[in-house]
């Protein structure tokens, strides 16, 4: 909410509508195409959702758990870059990871065709060939290959279980969640 002088010299008030953070809500699931030089076009729909981040590039980075990679716009690389910031690197622990996690890590910008370029040491490490799956996760984009996000779906995993194990401790109704 602001307040606004108008010509008249009185003072107006301007009620702002604060939107959800796009960087909370990407959703979408994208058949994408990677070219000899390891560039595919970036899901119009997902760049639609990105609209207020997306010229300000990414970065591109292996997941931690899966043979994918991760596609942070830069406000949330840099949220979790000063989170890793503060972590004490004299402790071997804490330097062996921030090292493994970061080794990685690529600033990448769509061109002017809206193509982004994987480095080839990614597409190495996540196995990705000519065909791939852009995912909106969240705050994030994933670039998986198409066959082993495939076999990623196909594991035997009870949904139904692992749904209590991570959402049961939530209260879906309490407004202060959100």
């Amino acid at each position: 909410m602001g307040v606004k002088v108008v010509k008249s010299g009185k003072k107006v008030i301007i009620f702002a509508q604060t939107l959800g953070d796009p960087m909370n809500s990407l959703i979408g699931e994208y058949d994408c195409k990677v070219d000899a030089k390891g560039r595919f076009m970036f899901p119009v729909d997902l760049r639609k959702q990105l609209e207020a981040v997306f010229e300000k590039g990414f970065v591109i980075n292996r997941n931690l758990h899966q043979k994918c990679l991760v596609l942070y716009p830069m406000a949330e690389w840099e949220k979790l870059n000063k989170k890793l910031s503060k972590l004490n690197r004299l402790i071997k622990a804490n330097d062996v990871f921030v090292r493994r996690f970061t080794g990685g890590a690529t600033n990448v910008s769509a061109d002017n065709a809206g193509r982004l370029l994987i480095p080839k040491s990614l597409t190495d490490y996540s196995g990705i060939g000519a065909d791939i799956k852009v995912l909106g996760s969240n705050n994030v984009v994933e670039i998986w290959d198409k066959k082993l996000y495939e076999e990623f779906l196909s594991q035997d995993i009870d949904i139904e279980k692992l749904a209590e194990e991570v959402l049961g401790g939530l209260n879906f109704n309490d407004p202060a969640d959100e």
